[in-house]
């Protein structure tokens, strides 16, 4: 279940998504072309007994000395030394200044007599020879310190053809696979903060006592109709309630909520999805019908009528009530503003409430001058 609501954000919010990981992979590929390129060379040692100045005997006791790391590690501490760098450095005839973006580090090898040394640097052949030759001395210095045991070169450091960084395609497809994760991230926060806000604002127009929308609500969709076009076709009715009038002091709150919802329920049983239906007073309800002309607005308004005209429960022991509902209903004419189009819904209301049927529609009176 919550996989499904987060891939339905996400089906929503794709764009962010989208947006995200092609900016992720822009920024990417563009550092990849701004940024200098690092090369790296490596470079590895053996450390084993010397077997010019030790018996065969003590071969096994010196072996058994290099596995206890203490010398492996400070051959390690040597190589990453200052002092061999910098010995390093003047042997290659190249000022210290020149060589302040070159990083350098040493690591053991596990369960193994091997070191690796890591040059980094801007110059592909600076760093092979940097790295060499910082091996070189410290393999001088370790003679001089240590006799009993050897350190020479395992593979010497070899000119980098291509950088270790940027990559433009490595780099592109990491910060492609990013930006879809971080667009994803997005995508769902902005859903999760967005959702409670609609809410909020849906909320703010609905009349929570019928769950039916607001006077107010009603009115501004109402306006927001008329300001489409002067051709849109449209109508609006007034059901008033009568029978619930006498009820509504003396029904307690919670059972006159029960009543108005299901008068709410009802309506929207009735109408199309796109028909608003509001509370416009306390037993007086509004419909708004878009793209609706006339007889079939009085059509739909008939079958509204029949179906609040049946009993409604307003008790837990089943009894019931009648709502006689009445229905006034206008058309949408010319030049009609808001205020037009309810004032003539409150004729037709008055009129329907001495009809026999209790439904009219409004009619200009004969002697209205056309506008």
């Amino acid at each position: 279940m919550e996989l499904r609501i987060y891939l339905q954000m996400l089906q929503r919010s794709w764009y962010i998504v989208v947006l995200t990981a092609l900016v992720a992979m822009a920024v990417a590929l563009g550092a990849a072309f701004i940024i200098e390129p690092t090369y790296q060379a490596t470079t590895s040692f053996v450390v084993n007994p010397n077997l010019s100045l030790i018996d065969q005997e003590d071969v096994v006791r010196s072996l058994e000395a290099l596995d206890k790391r203490s010398i492996i590690t400070t051959y390690a501490e040597i190589l990453n030394s200052e002092r061999i760098f910098s010995e390093a450095t003047a042997s290659l005839q190249i000022p210290a200044s020149q060589l302040s973006s070159y990083t350098y580090k040493t690591v053991v090898a596990p369960e193994a007599n091997i070191l690796e040394l890591t040059v980094e640097g801007p110059n592909p052949e600076v760093t092979a020879s940097l790295a060499n030759s910082i091996g070189q001395q410290a393999i001088d210095y370790i003679r001089g310190l240590y006799t009993v045991y050897e350190i020479n070169f395992l593979d010497p450091a070899t000119t980098p053809s291509q950088p270790v960084r940027p990559s433009p395609l490595r780099d592109g497809v990491l910060a492609f696979g990013l930006g879809t994760i971080a667009g994803a991230l997005l995508a769902i926060v902005r859903e999760q903060l967005r959702t409670p806000l609609e809410n909020l604002v849906q909320r703010s127009h609905v009349d929570s006592f019928s769950n039916a929308f607001t006077r107010q609500y009603v009115t501004s969709k109402l306006a927001t109709e008329l300001r489409k076009s002067e051709q849109t076709t449209l109508s609006f009715g007034l059901v008033r309630l009568e029978g619930l009038q006498r009820y509504m002091d003396v029904l307690p709150p919670a059972l006159l909520q029960d009543v108005l919802r299901q008068v709410t329920t009802i309506m929207r049983n009735q109408l199309r999805g796109n028909d608003v239906i509001g509370r416009w007073d306390e037993i007086t309800f509004s419909v708004l019908l878009p793209d609706t002309p006339p007889q079939p607005a009085v059509s739909t308004m008939g079958r509204l009528q029949l179906a609040l005209s049946k009993p409604i429960r307003y008790s837990p022991d089943g009894e019931t009530m009648l709502l006689y509902p009445r229905v006034g209903i206008t058309e949408r004419q010319a030049m009609d503003t808001t205020s037009d189009i309810v004032g003539k819904a409150g004729e037709a209301l008055k009129k329907a409430g001495q009809e026999e049927t209790g439904l009219a529609l409004y009619r200009p009176r004969p002697n209205a001058r056309p506008r």
